[in-house]
């Protein structure tokens, strides 16, 4: 009688699974996923903008003009960390491009959120206004000092991304 039970009880377990996989087979048939689906979510950042702007000893820059396809990913300001404003997107290709603004020293603020990138010596006019071209084994930048504040577009996009974004950059 015992060993009966055991055979039964190893069958049961192996219908059990069976019936199991074919469930979860059904559900994943049925349900509906895009395995092609961008996970990252764009955010608004309109009010951390204002906020910053109020609270900012320089005038905080945000990109205007831009078409739909860029996607606003981050956003902080931090008074207490020199100020350091960040506004983070995906351009349309989906490469990434920040806007980085502090009172912070710069030359290691600039190596810092480009992710150590080095000044080439050459710059770059861009609406009107001369950037610094810094270049690095991951980001590239475009930088430039005025009113007390270093502003830095910087990124994994192409140059011209790049230059596109600060381009659309306002202050008010």
């Amino acid at each position: 009688m015992a060993s009966k039970r055991g055979k039964q009880t190893a069958r049961d377990m192996i219908l059990s699974m069976a019936v199991i996989s074919a469930v979860a087979g059904v559900v994943y048939i049925f349900v509906p996923h895009d395995d092609k689906a961008n996970p990252i979510k764009a955010v608004d950042y309109r009010v951390e903008l204002v906020t910053a702007r109020r609270a900012a000893p320089y005038p905080v820059a945000a990109p205007a003009g831009l078409s739909k396809d860029w996607k606003p990913t981050s956003v902080s300001y931090q008074r207490e960390a020199d100020n350091g404003w960040h506004l983070g997107f995906l351009d349309p290709d989906g490469k990434y491009v920040a806007v980085e603004q502090s009172t912070s020293p710069a030359k290691k603020y600039v190596s810092e959120v480009s992710q150590d990138a080095r000044n080439t010596g050459r710059t770059q006019q861009v609406a009107g206004e001369t950037w610094q071209r810094w270049e690095g084994p991951k980001y590239d930048a475009l930088v430039r000092h005025d009113k007390g504040a270093t502003t830095v577009v910087t990124g994994s996009a192409s140059p011209e991304r790049l230059a596109e974004m600060a381009a659309a950059l306002r202050t008010s």
